[in-house]
């Protein structure tokens, strides 16, 4: 069974909204930079659109909402399929060095993500 403190969430029904809402802005962040894309864009116009604070914003908001829904859906992914019973007595050990790694990789992004869009 997995227990509160490898899980790093509240409950399911937090973890399901979280990705809905976490998925909704990453549709409207990539959506948008889609439609930008689609019409053809200059180096300059591209660097003018992120030089504004609101698209700043708006790149870290999705940043943070990727790492979050990366986490989710991970987290998901090891609890359901690295268990004791499947991994001959080695899969909370397995499970658990997957989620540091994991954490530790999603920290790591949305820190270069932030160096990257306020630089």
């Amino acid at each position: 069974m997995v227990t509160a403190v490898t899980s790093l969430s509240r409950s399911g029904l937090s973890d399901w909204l979280v990705q809905r809402v976490t998925a909704v802005i990453l549709l409207a962040f990539f959506g948008f930079i889609g439609f930008k894309l689609a019409g053809g864009v200059s180096y300059a116009e591209w660097s003018a659109l992120f030089a504004q604070s609101w698209m700043k914003v708006f790149a870290l908001l999705a940043a943070l909402s990727l790492a979050a829904h990366a986490w989710i859906g991970m987290w998901g992914v090891f609890t359901d399929y690295l268990t004791e019973r499947l991994m001959g007595g080695k899969g909370n050990v397995l499970r658990i060095g997957l989620q540091l790694l994991t954490s530790l990789s999603l920290v790591i992004y949305v820190i270069w993500a932030v160096q990257i869009i306020w630089r």
